[in-house]
């Protein structure tokens, strides 16, 4: 099959068929960064042609609100009632690729962590080389039933094709096994200057995720906790974390035991990167995001129409 076929047949599958990056990879017989780069290919060649509609009043009126509740700048995707979540994570997701696309530069470190959300933001990047700019992962990814990191990889990938920057990996656990050693971690000099890496990102790109949304997020799914260990997040409070960092309703994350063993940055580290692109889609994840809000770790917030509306409402209904 020629590439340009190939690229038409990935687009279909992608935003016709609403299949994932992994399945077309699969049916293609290629890996999962190359679907990522037929996909690109397929919107420069002119294959895929998207419009835009003007946004509805009822979704400016929510970007002030949002704008004025969180002192954010809020990013509202008007989705179709029709669209299922998937369809949902796309629309979004090409949004926030706009948004990190243009606010990337030379000399840029852009941290990204890893997910569901980031995975389809990564393929809707536009392309822009940069010069001198590195992208840095933010969190670990192995846990004890796969390493992860050859998904968090693929995510650094397509940032690393599209701006033609470097990779700075963070090949750690998402979750280590006891405090004792993430400490001993932390003091290892190469893991070190990743950590100084991170915190001095100039951009961080992230989802959130949520312990009760519609559709689970991939930290509570893929391996990452025992039955035990979920059910004692929800004892403990958590409705979903922001970069492995587990988040109260309140926004509030000290004492939480988990958080002892997590790899990627609090959200006091996170506030120190001058501008944090947030991406939400799933309307369920609501409490999650409000929790993240609370936690002040985000400058620009990413979201369908129906995350804000929902977003909103249960800000009204606790304040």
């Amino acid at each position: 099959m020629r590439r340009e076929e190939m690229a038409y047949q990935a687009a279909v599958m992608y935003y016709v068929g609403e299949e994932t990056m992994n399945s077309i990879a699969q049916r293609l017989n290629v890996s999962r960064s190359t679907v990522s780069r037929l996909i690109r290919e397929a919107r420069e060649q002119g294959y895929v042609q998207i419009v835009l509609s003007k946004p509805k009043s009822t979704t400016t009126a929510a970007s002030r609100s949002i704008a004025e509740y969180f002192n954010v700048t809020p990013h509202i995707v008007s989705v179709p009632s029709s669209a299922n979540s998937l369809r949902a994570m796309h629309s979004v997701a090409r949004v926030a690729g706009v948004v990190v696309s243009e606010a990337m530069h030379d000399d840029a470190a852009i941290g990204v962590a890893w997910g569901n959300t980031l995975s389809a933001v990564g393929t809707q990047l536009v392309r822009k080389p940069v010069a001198r700019a590195s992208v840095v992962q933010l969190n670990g990814a192995a846990n004890p039933r796969s390493f992860g990191v050859p998904y968090a990889g693929a995510i650094m990938a397509d940032f690393v094709e599209v701006f033609g920057c470097s990779a700075i990996h963070f090949p750690v656990p998402a979750f280590f096994d006891y405090p004792e050693t993430r400490e001993a971690m932390w003091r290892e000099s190469s893991v070190s200057r990743v950590r100084e890496r991170q915190l001095g990102c100039d951009i961080a790109v992230f989802g959130v995720g949520s312990l009760n949304s519609a559709v689970r997020s991939h930290v509570y799914t893929s391996g990452y906790f025992t039955d035990t260990e979920l059910a004692q997040l929800k004892n403990d409070g958590v409705v979903g974390d922001v970069c492995t960092v587990m988040l109260r309703a309140d926004g509030t994350w000290d004492g939480l035991d988990i958080n002892r063993r997590a790899s990627g940055p609090t959200p006091e580290e996170l506030r120190r990167i001058p501008r944090r692109i947030c991406v939400v889609s799933d309307p369920s994840k609501a409490s999650a995001t409000l929790a993240a809000l609370r936690a002040g770790v985000a400058t620009d917030l990413v979201l369908s129409d129906r995350a804000a509306q929902d977003l909103l409402a249960l800000a009204d209904g606790v304040r």
